[in-house]
């Protein structure tokens, strides 16, 4: 490889990861808002089957855009590792194991959102259930879904912490959108917890998620159009 071509990778490794991460926030958000939140109604879990066995089709496309996120996940691990490596080696290697730790979890979790489908279809032993109760369990399957998304973001929070550290000391990436991905890291870590220990007070900030929104869209949007600078 030739010095030029050298020097050329990191540029290479940015739009690589913005690619990947546009993929993650497209299908992203399109599981969570376009099927999750149009299907699930929270505490009705005879208008939460209805939706989903007359969406039996879109919610199965829902399982399908977070498999594609988990795998782009995986990926985006690697490629930022491998762009990070050169500020710090141990750093770098913590935040692609806390976002690989979120991703396998994540990954794992998917069984419980089609087990929701499973069971409205009346899977093996389903049938020991009245159908208040099999939609109830599907209810319950999708609950549990939520819980280990946010199980999941507490290790992504972790890994936004260290990875808005090693942008801000990079020199090749904005400092600022290091201290975004950083608080980004907070909002998620806060906000799991908070389902977790203080469940009454999600609806109250819900708008603080917000901060992740922009910083990994901006995030993205830097590594896809402007890359990254070179190291001085």
């Amino acid at each position: 490889m030739t010095s030029t071509a050298a020097a050329d990778m990191p540029r290479v490794y940015a739009r690589v990861a913005g690619a990947l991460y546009l993929v993650i926030i497209v299908c992203g958000i399109f599981s969570e808002v376009g099927v999750r939140q149009s299907l699930v109604v929270p505490e009705d879990a005879g208008a939460t089957a209805r939706n989903i066995r007359a969406s039996a089709g879109l919610f199965r496309i829902g399982f399908l855009s977070d498999a594609i996120v988990f795998l782009c996940d995986a990926a985006l691990a690697a490629v930022l590792y491998i762009l990070f490596r050169p500020v710090s080696v141990v750093l770098a290697l913590t935040a692609a194991a806390f976002r690989l730790v979120q991703t396998s979890i994540l990954g794992i979790n998917l069984l419980n959102y089609y087990a929701a489908i499973l069971v409205l279809g009346g899977a093996g032993g389903v049938e020991a259930f009245s159908p208040d109760e099999a939609n109830g369990l599907a209810l319950l399957f999708l609950t549990i879904h939520k819980h280990g998304y946010d199980l999941g973001l507490l290790f992504f929070g972790a890994s936004c912490v260290v990875l808005g550290y090693l942008i801000v000391r990079s020199g090749f990436i904005p400092a600022l959108l290091g201290a975004l991905m950083g608080a980004a890291g907070v909002v998620y870590f806060a906000g799991s917890l908070t389902l977790f220990l203080f469940p009454a007070y999600v609806p109250q900030i819900a708008l603080i998620y917000v901060v992740p929104v922009i910083a990994e869209t901006a995030f993205c949007l830097w590594l896809l159009i402007k890359g990254v600078r070179p190291r001085v």
